[in-house]
C-alpha cells in the first residue's frame, strides 16, 4: 500500500495490528496472574488493551478525520492506562520481568505510531 492509498480496512493498519498483538499479550500475561486478581488488576489490563485497538478500528471507521483523531486519543489515553497498570503488577511480582519489559516496549512503540498517525491525519 502506497503512502497515497487510504486503507480500505482498518486490519491495514499496522497501528491496529500491533494493538492486536498487545492485547494478546496482555491476555497471556494476565492468565499468570493471581486468581484473585480477576476481576481486580487482570479485569482492567484486559479492558485496557481490547480498547487500544478497540479505538482505532473505529476510528477509522468514522466519516470524518476529526472523529478518527478522537479515536486515536482514546486509544492513547487506554496504552497510558495500560502502562501505569503495567507498573503496578511489576510491583507486585506479577509476571517476568522480561515479559513486563517487552510489553513496556510495544507500548513506547505503540505511542509513537499513534502519534505519528495523528500528525498524518492533522
Amino acid at each position: 500500500m502506497s503512502n497515497d492509498e487510504k486503507p480500505k480496512s482498518y486490519r491495514d493498519l499496522l497501528v491496529w495490528q500491533k494493538g492486536t498483538a498487545l492485547a494478546l499479550e496482555i491476555y497471556r500475561l494476565t492468565q499468570r496472574f493471581p486468581s484473585d486478581e480477576r476481576f481486580g488488576l487482570t479485569a482492567q489490563l484486559r479492558r485496557a488493551a481490547v480498547s487500544v485497538p478497540s479505538n482505532i478500528a473505529e476510528g477509522q471507521a468514522r466519516r470524518t478525520t476529526g472523529e478518527f483523531i478522537q479515536f486515536i486519543s482514546n486509544a492513547e489515553g487506554s496504552l497510558a492506562e495500560i502502562d501505569t497498570q503495567v507498573y503496578i503488577a511489576r510491583q507486585l511480582g506479577y509476571g517476568s520481568e522480561e515479559d513486563l519489559q517487552q510489553i513496556a516496549e510495544h507500548i513506547s512503540g505503540l505511542r509513537k505510531m499513534l502519534n505519528g498517525l495523528r500528525r498524518s491525519l492533522s
